[in-house]
């Protein structure tokens, strides 16, 4: 299947993924009955207790879930009996699919969407089951109706969680996916239509279209889902469309899953490429066995002519040869020993260690400074419910209304927003959290929310303000805010951000925005003859920290700031940069916003810092290569680059967020115990998946086993 960076290029979504972008479900939560993405207009997601009538029942909506697939999921229940489901929504926007091309495939999907056995015996073999097919008749959508599996995930999920699996679990997939396959291409099967057949191919076996259920005795179930003949009638027409698929073709994508399984990551981290099971380096060499059944399964060897033997062959496969390999490790290695006499041993020993040393010094020794603050991490509370003396009761806390946090908050974070795993963050306590934000009246000095706390209206506030936080608090940093400069960007063409050479420094941005830079060739004669258009965010405390780390809060530069520069939603800033840049038109926008609003998008480059004579620091780094971006890399792999926190601590416009509270022990530690909450590892993981930064670094970021592994 095609990338699905690929699909609806008719969306100009920041993320170049519409499907999987989460501004669809902002707009959603952010205003009532909002049917489309406010910034490219692809379709948002469904609003909580939203209802579908379908012809066994009207389904509403509980909560957004997340994407999968070819579409999104939510959790929901059948109103007549309040039966959990799972609902799949699969789009046909307007831009992507004509008025013809949507009614064709809305019928074809009422007829094939689910299969059941055809002579309605019911029998578990795995498939998740669907319950009906629903064709929105007059939007552009359709609802596919799935009973769930309770407590499962998908094998992708799984994976960056967990690692990779042992052999005997490998085998134990592949055990269970060839049961299913077996019942899928032998059984007769019954589709909505009422329409028979015999056998099915699956079509779309991959990490994503199968989960996996695990008991409480650590043993699991596999399930096979998303079948590619109702899943492929929602891939653009502009995108060349799957030829049907064969049997034997499913057993190759089984082996395939099998393999990434075992080898625990699907790409290769030198090449940064899909991993090839052709190339003999990537495969454990744990069970030889295991791996000559993978081989035939991919179809490397000779293929096996169907499901029921491949799956005989498995069950017959010798047990995992490991212990023989190292026994023979083991006298390989006592037949050199006895052939080297005693001093020759030593002198190889002390080579191994100096050859060993050098290398250890000129590969890692740079990193030293790393693995130390990697300690510091791993000294952390592990999570919410290790947190000591938790006080019961409910505590209002605040911020302001416009602030990081308040938008943070609002933000999706392990399939539920991070304000809600917040509200109860230790399960089994009985403190509950609750946000009030407010409002000051003065936008240049936002200080409502330390005043209620001190007023005692509220328990503790969250800010990123040091300078109001008077001496009768006591604070806790928790993580790291800052703001991102940035300019145009369009990798195909000579840009702005490429002239700048990907960075800008502290004096220039001052001048742009008061006004005493007004076309960017006043910076330097090699760039563009092009007048300077300085945009600032509506955040107040953004705009405070600009003016404090820029403008040095002087006076007469804020009037400046205030007549000259035009203040826009990040979001919408973002657009205009796009609609210019879609016309043809350079754009001399230059704007800046808080973290969380601009580091995954790829319409505006973010600029490196330079602060007075000392080299400019780009804290946004290359996943691949562990580097800095620069204007070559395609920032709309928004999922390739990430913030690292040691190069953030020296970024100019790089701030603390702090958790404030009273000094004062008649009232109850709701804001301190808060505050340990958030730097536990559970609550620094879910910091950095909003757009904070982490107080130190994770071991690798936030995609790592590490964080992902936390509860």
């Amino acid at each position: 299947m095609p990338s699905f960076e690929s699909f609806y290029q008719q969306y100009p979504c920041s993320y170049n993924s519409p499907l999987n972008c989460d501004r669809p479900f902002q707009t959603a939560q952010q205003i009532k009955g909002a049917k489309f993405c406010l910034e490219c207009g692809f379709p948002a997601t469904l609003p909580q207790k939203a209802e579908i009538k379908g012809n066994q029942g009207t389904y509403q909506i509980d909560s957004f879930v997340g994407a999968r697939g070819l579409g999104r999921l939510y959790s929901g229940i059948q109103l007549k009996d309040k039966q959990p489901v799972i609902i799949k929504e699969y789009l046909l926007p307007n831009r992507s699919f004509n008025e013809s091309e949507t009614l064709k495939r809305k019928e074809t999907f009422k007829r094939v969407g689910g299969i059941s056995l055809a002579d309605s015996r019911i029998q578990n073999f795995r498939l998740v089951e669907t319950q009906e097919a629903i064709a929105d008749e007059k939007g552009e959508r359709c609802y596919l109706i799935i009973k769930g599996v309770e407590s499962s995930q998908t094998l992708g999920k799984y994976l960056i969680e967990k690692g990779a699996m042992t052999s005997p679990d490998v085998r134990e997939v592949l055990n269970q996916g060839l049961q299913t396959l077996q019942f899928l291409h032998t059984q007769k099967l019954r589709f909505p239509s009422n329409k028979t057949q015999l056998g099915v191919s699956h079509g779309n076996i991959n990490l994503d279209s199968t989960l996996i259920k695990i008991e409480n005795n650590q043993q699991f179930s596999i399930y096979f889902c998303d079948l590619a003949i109702w899943e492929n009638l929602f891939i653009p027409p502009i995108i060349t469309q799957p030829a049907p698929t064969k049997p034997e073709q499913d057993l190759e994508s089984l082996g395939l899953l099998a393999f990434y399984l075992w080898v625990g990551r699907t790409t290769n981290f030198l090449t940064n490429q899909s991993l090839d099971p052709k190339d003999n380096q990537q495969w454990p060499d744990t069970d030889s066995h295991l791996k000559q059944f993978i081989y035939r399964l991919i179809g490397l060897e000779t293929p096996f002519e169907s499901a029921e033997a491949a799956r005989q062959a498995l069950l017959q496969l010798p047990k995992e040869d490991h212990a023989k390999n190292s026994v023979q490790l083991s006298a390989a290695s006592q037949k050199i020993e006895k052939r080297l006499p005693m001093p020759l041993i030593l002198l190889g020993i002390l080579a191994l260690l100096l050859v060993g040393g050098g290398i250890w010094y000129l590969l890692l020794g740079k990193n030293t400074d790393s693995s130390n603050q990697y300690i510091l991490w791993s000294k952390l509370v592990r999570n919410f419910s290790e947190v000591p003396n938790v006080p019961s009761g409910k505590f209002t806390y605040t911020g302001e209304k416009d602030s990081t946090w308040s938008y943070v908050l609002t933000q999706p974070v392990d399939n539920s927003r991070l304000g809600d795993l917040l509200t109860k963050p230790k399960l089994d306590a009985t403190a509950i959290f609750n946000y009030e934000s407010v409002l000051s009246s003065n936008a240049n000095n936002p200080i409502r929310s330390i005043e209620e706390v001190q007023a005692s209206k509220k328990e503790f506030a969250i800010t990123s303000l040091e300078n109001n936080i008077t001496s009768k608090f006591d604070k806790k940093q928790v993580a790291y805010d800052g703001l991102i400069v940035f300019v145009a960007f369009n990798k195909r063409d000579s840009n702005l951000a490429n002239a700048l050479g990907g960075q800008i420094n502290i004096e220039q941005l001052r001048r742009i925005y008061t006004g005493k830079i007004t076309n960017w060739q006043e910076i330097s004669p090699k760039l563009p003859n092009l007048p300077v258009k300085p945009f600032a965010p509506t955040e107040p405390e953004a705009i405070n920290k600009f003016q404090e780390i820029v403008l040095k809060n002087s006076p007469q530069d804020e009037a400046l700031f205030t007549a000259k520069v035009t203040k826009l939603d990040t979001t919408k800033t973002q657009n205009q940069i796009r609609s210019e840049t879609l016309e043809g038109r350079t754009t001399g926008i230059i704007s800046f916003g808080i973290i969380s609003k601009t580091w995954k998008q790829c319409t505006g480059y973010p600029l490196a810092i330079a602060d007075d004579k000392k080299s400019a620091i780009q804290p946004l780094f290359q996943r691949r290569d562990r580097r800095s971006i620069n204007p070559s890399d395609d920032l709309c792999q928004h999922d390739d680059y990430y913030v690292d926190v040691t190069t953030f601590k020296s970024y100019p416009l790089g701030y603390p967020i702090f958790v404030v509270y009273p000094k004062d022990s008649n009232r109850l530690p709701g804001g301190s115990t808060f505050a340990q909450m958030l730097t536990t590892r559970q609550g620094q993981c879910l910091l950095s998946k909003v757009g904070l930064v982490a107080l130190q670094p994770m071991p690798d970021d936030i995609n790592s086993y590490a964080c992902k592994s936390v509860p």
